[in-house]
């Protein structure tokens, strides 16, 4: 079983990740937690965790992980600090640790940050870690959804390069495109846009 660091794994869309990766027979999951009263939520459900913090030092938390996902937020608090600095200390951490792949869960449209309206500097920043990735050596996947809703997900979504129009989709079904990029022949140094849709997540990564 490879070991497969969440980073952001206490928050909605991570403790889906979680939950996907209990239930896969090739991943194990490793929840990447910032406060220590968060451990025993992962404990009951027999998850192993790492108690790290975006803003401080990550470079252990990389060490005897296969792969990672980052799903990490800062909610709009600290965006600088860690979905920027803190994606990009985690994917120096994962290239000396020599992680075979990682998976970034970014936004649309992360990759022209100055077009947008509002949520600029949120856009920014994921915008420069997702860059920081690209050159980093690393094999990685890019996940640009749209607006993230609570809705049920049905394991549908459209997905292209760039999709050229905006709208939302389950955090569920998220969360099930970012392991099903886990995989090396998937997406492999893609970054690609997701909403809500008509095609099995498996097939759809497929044609990426």
């Amino acid at each position: 079983m490879e070991k497969i660091l969440v980073a952001g794994a206490n928050g909605t869309t991570g403790k889906k990740i979680i939950s996907i990766l209990k239930n896969s027979d090739k991943f194990e999951p490793i929840a990447m937690v910032r406060k220590a009263e968060q451990v025993s939520h992962f404990k009951n459900e027999g998850v192993q965790t790492i108690l790290a913090d975006l803003e401080k030092d990550v470079s252990e938390t990389t060490k005897g992980i296969d792969r990672v996902i980052f799903a990490a937020g800062s909610g709009g608090k600290n965006v600088k600090e860690v979905d920027q600095e803190g994606a990009k200390k985690l994917i120096d951490a994962a290239k000396e640790s020599n992680v075979k792949k990682f998976v970034m869960l970014s936004s649309m449209g992360a990759d022209n940050p100055e077009e947008a309206s509002d949520l600029k500097d949120y856009l920014e920043a994921k915008h420069n870690a997702d860059e920081h990735l690209k050159q980093s050596g690393l094999e990685y996947a890019i996940v640009r959804p749209g607006a993230l809703t609570n809705n049920e997900g049905n394991g549908k979504i459209e997905i292209d390069n760039k999709l050229n129009k905006s709208g939302e989709i389950p955090r569920r079904d998220v969360a099930e495109t970012l392991v099903g990029s886990l995989e090396d022949s998937v997406a492999k140094n893609k970054s690609f846009e997701i909403l809500k849709g008509e095609t099995f997540i498996k097939a759809a990564l497929e044609k990426i």
